[in-house]
């Protein structure tokens, strides 16, 4: 009889594992229902960025110089021409972002209007350098292009001013190393340039999530500041000073032409564009854990969580002498998996937190209802809701920490361990009969 049962329990025991792993394939299911409901947040992000301005990526005035080149091939004088690109020697940007919340259907996302300057210098020495010799540099056709990632964004601009000319933006076709440029028309007199050549302009920018700068100048330098408590500082370089509080950001810049890998002067052969998105820098309008990455967080743990409230049934049967059918055990997994669904559901529509408020109680007053029916004990059911809403809250813990989440569940789980430790401690494995009696 003894033989008998020891063989039942641990096929019991494996039977448990078992339908714990066997719960792995609709919570399988609930993660790809995240990611798909995931990605139609993506899509109306993409929506709303469409309409109202992507993620901006800025950089100052660029001088683009038409150039021709003879050769002679053979008998002949051929004639090329090519654009020449150079960089200012200076750059300062000042940006204040407006950020607000749009909604496209249940979803949202971060939008900004970046009310920016700029200004700077060119050199006349480095205009000079663009001459020389079988070089005609035409310089009745030069421009001036300012890249902005998204041009749909812009609601305002102002004249350039650029030394002693005031000039209007037009569009441009031709970019910068790939990048959408507005550009403004500018006729150069390479033999009465002054020493330097300043320039400034005001620029009001609609973008969505993030703004960034291109360090188009040999020195660059960013004042960025908005009204948003979660900036997320990124791309090629941080900034150098940094405010955070609750009121929202102040953040410097200084990139220098050292710390790049874009020259100061290309031509449009060169390909420079790969380069140039590599070293833009700036901030990102960063939201806490949406719903949509909380509710994967939470559904990492969801085989764990199952797997605890089997073994509490076990520890009923076992410590208790009470009978819980197979069948019972996988309603139970059930009953935990559909948490995940009514999670998902509602945190779409009222936030992450009171949808797992919501979900966690309506859980823990049918699981433990199910309990007190099934052991027929209504204290044994309180108990289980009670062990339920503590991990419930532990597992809320764990979702809503970025920092400490890995401190918390090792901790958690070195904790659980220990209780089922000490609870079966004195269990006579052997010695149990079918009623947890001997045999």
């Amino acid at each position: 009889m003894t033989t008998r049962w020891i063989h039942g329990a641990t096929f019991k025991v494996l039977g448990i594992g078992l339908l714990a792993l066997l719960m792995l394939i609709p919570l399988a299911q609930v993660n790809d229902l995240v990611r798909e409901r995931e990605g139609r947040a993506y899509e109306a992000t993409m929506q709303i960025a469409s309409r109202w301005g992507a993620q901006q990526k800025l950089g100052g005035p660029v001088l683009v110089v038409p150039v021709q080149t003879t050769q002679r091939q053979g008998d002949a004088q051929v004639t090329t021409e090519t654009r020449e690109y150079l960089l200012p020697d200076r750059l300062a940007i000042r940006t204040h972002l407006e950020p607000e919340v749009r909604r496209y259907g249940l979803y949202e996302t971060v939008v900004y209007v970046a009310e920016t300057t700029l200004e700077g210098r060119f050199l006349a020495t480095d205009i000079a350098a663009l001459a020389g010799p079988g070089r005609d540099v035409q310089w009745q056709r030069a421009e001036l292009r300012v890249p902005v990632a998204d041009v749909r964004g812009i609601r305002r601009v102002s004249p350039l001013r650029f030394g002693e000319h005031e000039l209007s933006f037009g569009p441009d076709a031709g970019g910068v190393a790939g990048i959408a440029a507005i550009s403004a028309p500018i006729r150069l007199d390479a033999d009465a340039l002054p020493p330097q050549l300043s320039f400034a302009f005001d620029l009001a920018l609609a973008g969505s999530e993030r703004f960034s700068v291109l360090p188009l100048a040999r020195q660059t330098e960013l004042q960025a500041s908005g009204a948003w408590a979660d900036p997320g500082f990124d791309g090629a370089f941080l900034p150098a000073s940094r405010r955070v509080d609750a009121k929202g950001f102040e953040a410097g810049w200084q990139v220098l032409d050292l710390n790049r890998r874009i020259a100061q002067r290309w031509s449009e052969a060169d390909s420079n564009g790969l380069a140039l998105c590599e070293s833009a820098f700036g901030v990102s309008l960063v939201r806490p854990a949406g719903p949509y990455q909380q509710n994967v967080r939470a559904g990492k743990y969801g085989v764990l969580f199952v797997a605890l409230t089997f073994v509490a049934f076990f520890l009923f049967e076992v410590l208790r002498g009470l009978r819980v059918h197979p069948v019972q055990y996988l309603l139970v997994g059930v009953a935990l998996c559909t948490f995940y669904v009514v999670l998902l559901a509602l945190s779409e529509q009222f936030g992450f937190g009171p949808a797992y408020f919501a979900a966690a109680a309506a859980t823990v007053a049918l699981v433990g209802g199910y309990a007190a029916a099934v052991l027929a004990q209504r204290r044994a059911g309180f108990v289980l809701a009670g062990l339920m809403a503590l991990v419930y809250g532990l597992l809320y813990g764990l979702v809503a920490s970025e920092d400490y989440a890995l401190l918390m569940g090792a901790l958690a789980l070195l904790a659980t361990v220990s209780a089922l430790m000490y609870l079966t401690r004195r269990v006579d494995w052997y010695a149990m009969g079918p009623a947890g009696h001997a045999s």
